[in-house]
């Protein structure tokens, strides 16, 4: 009956993180992207503040860029994993003997020193979802169209490189306006 039990409740917490894991916000609103890791909010706030200097009628907006969604989903199901186990820690239950094998040298040791195996258990599953979320990403979008991708190049643009791509997307849409305009 426990093992059952066991069996549904990790079941249930792989269906639930997936669940999370896929709602996602994807409106398409017309207007500057910038999407970027969390880690270089910094860099899309300086380059925002000079391009609103530069261009004041240009709307600005920063997102985060997802990882791919197999490993939101595995960061995900590890979170929910790593509270299963810092669970099972505190209270003291063995969840070996539940599949009839002894326990590791490991879980004896966390049962022994409770606070520094959860803080092992956290610590150590922190690091891995934070590098499964990692993307690297810099994209910048003018009004749907990739302009800049980080993934691509490799490295962040410059201020200039940056004006000087948009720049060339006003000119090239301001002239297909003016084309479409003729021919009306």
């Amino acid at each position: 009956m426990a093992m059952k039990r066991l069996r549904f409740s990790l079941l249930f917490l792989g269906v639930f993180s997936l669940y999370c894991a896929t709602l996602a916000d994807n409106s398409g609103v017309k207007k500057m992207k910038m999407q970027a890791e969390k880690i270089r909010r910094r860099v899309f706030e300086e380059y925002t503040q000079a391009l609103y200097q530069r261009y004041p009628d240009i709307r600005i907006e920063g997102e985060n860029y997802l990882p791919l969604p197999i490993y939101r989903h595995i960061a995900s199901f590890l979170s929910m994993f790593k509270l299963l186990v810092i669970g099972l820690i505190i209270i003291g239950k063995d969840p070996f003997a539940l599949f009839g094998v002894q326990a590791p040298g490991i879980w004896v040791w966390g049962q022994e020193n409770k606070i520094y195996a959860c803080m092992m258990v956290f610590f150590f599953s922190n690091m891995i979802e934070n590098q499964l979320m990692s993307t690297g990403a810099f994209e910048i979008t003018l009004n749907d169209v990739p302009v800049w991708s980080k993934l691509e190049s490799g490295h962040l643009p410059s201020m200039q490189q940056l004006v000087q791509i948009l720049e060339n997307e006003m000119k090239m849409n301001v002239h297909m306006d003016t084309m479409s305009h003729h021919r009306s």
